[in-house]
């Protein structure tokens, strides 16, 4: 019996939350094996002999409520191995480095599994998040998309918020979705319009609603509608697919992580320290569907008057103070303008005017494009290097 042989048990210990063993998972920090330890022997006896293993395994955090199962499975696991006749788990708490091994292992191992769809594989996939609603995320949603596609880019934007659905009216779009092939057979086309020099192509709970009708679904309901936008639409050449997830942290944000888990997540707050820290269980959230966290935009920023004078209405500071306690940058800030909301009404981006606010949604395309999820340059790359950066 020796470290090969435990570590080879040890692959049969799987982290229930992950699906995945704890070895590949790159949990266990240390195996020791003392073969005469256990009948006091002198060390290097017989490998077949008793012997005594000790493995400590890294855990995401200390308080994690797995410990007490994976403590069993490892003792049940370790200690049918061949001259094992004691074992010792102890923990320790991962560092950056290990939690970065785990959650890109736990990504690929949950690709494994996602469903097939018609989203291009280097498509970027965005979902915008907020901890809470009233903080202007359809907004930025609809003006990021609005943005990127004036930089020549083409853009879906799945309007994953079910009930509250408003992404329609916000870019213009007053049309159905245009259903083809057979009851066996059947996919949707989404909703084109063009922006500037490229495309935003849209799929909505609100082109087979009425505007003003209630959607009374629960969970399962929910998450089949998802399904059905991810899995039953044409979305066709895309650079960029925008999720507008409704907000908190329920059945659609998990669904989201299962259904498409290379998705990356972009944070909406305002400045006051209440929605900071609301804002801040959507990131945790993520982070535990093992989806990476891109940056923090702070709408709602300031409102700047005629004479220049900036009044920070909602507080200030939340923004930044988010991205520091999640560890990611922050991608802007939005000022407070009535353009804003007029834009929204009228069905024209305000991004696509002028203004303090146009300028900061433009800045922002940028910096998403160019710095924080930027689109995959297939020309001249090999599929190795392209999978990697998904």
């Amino acid at each position: 019996m020796n470290a090969d042989d435990v570590l080879a048990a040890l692959r049969g210990v799987i982290d229930p939350e992950l699906g995945d063993d704890v070895v590949s998972l790159g949990m266990v920090r240390s195996v020791s094996v003392d073969p005469a330890a256990a009948e006091g022997g002198p060390p290097g006896g017989d490998e077949a002999g008793s012997g005594h293993v000790a493995v400590e395994l890294a855990l995401t955090t200390e308080g994690c409520p797995l410990k007490v199962q994976l403590r069993k499975d490892v003792e049940a696991r370790v200690g049918a191995v061949a001259g094992v006749t004691s074992v010792k788990t102890t923990f320790g708490v991962m560092d950056r480095e290990e939690k970065t091994h785990l959650m890109d292992r736990a990504r690929a191992k949950a690709q494994e599994g996602a469903p097939a769809t018609d989203i291009p594989g280097t498509c970027k996939v965005v979902a915008i998040a907020s901890g809470k609603g009233g903080v202007g995320k359809s907004s930025v949603t609809a003006n990021l998309a609005a943005g990127l596609a004036q930089r020549g880019l083409t853009v879906g934007v799945l309007d994953a918020d079910i009930w509250g659905f408003s992404i329609p009216r916000m870019l213009g779009i007053d049309e159905k979705l245009e259903v083809t092939g057979t009851a066996e057979s059947w996919s949707m086309a989404p909703v084109e319009v063009a922006i500037g020099s490229g495309r935003v192509k849209v799929v909505s709970m609100g082109f087979l609603a009425g505007e003003t009708e209630a959607i009374m679904w629960r969970g399962l309901m929910l998450n089949r509608a998802l399904q059905h936008f991810v899995e039953d639409v044409s979305w066709g050449a895309m650079d960029y697919l925008l999720i507008d997830l409704p907000p908190g942290t329920g059945d659609i944000q998990m669904g989201l992580a299962r259904m498409l888990p290379r998705s990356e997540v972009i944070i909406v707050t305002t400045p006051a320290l209440a929605a900071q820290t609301v804002a801040g269980r959507a990131a945790d959230m993520a982070r535990k569907g093992h989806l990476r966290v891109a940056g923090v935009i702070e709408n709602m920023s300031a409102f700047v008057c005629e004479h220049g004078t900036s009044y920070p209405l909602f507080g200030a500071g939340g923004g930044a103070r988010l991205a520091s306690q999640v560890g990611v940058p922050l991608l802007g800030q939005v000022p407070m303008e009535p353009a804003v909301a007029a834009g929204g009404d009228e069905g024209r981006p305000a991004v696509l005017g002028d203004g303090p606010a146009a300028e900061a949604f433009r800045e922002l395309a940028r910096v998403v494009a160019e710095e924080a999820v930027p689109v995959v340059e297939v020309t001249g790359c090999s599929a190795a290097s392209i999978l990697a950066s998904l």
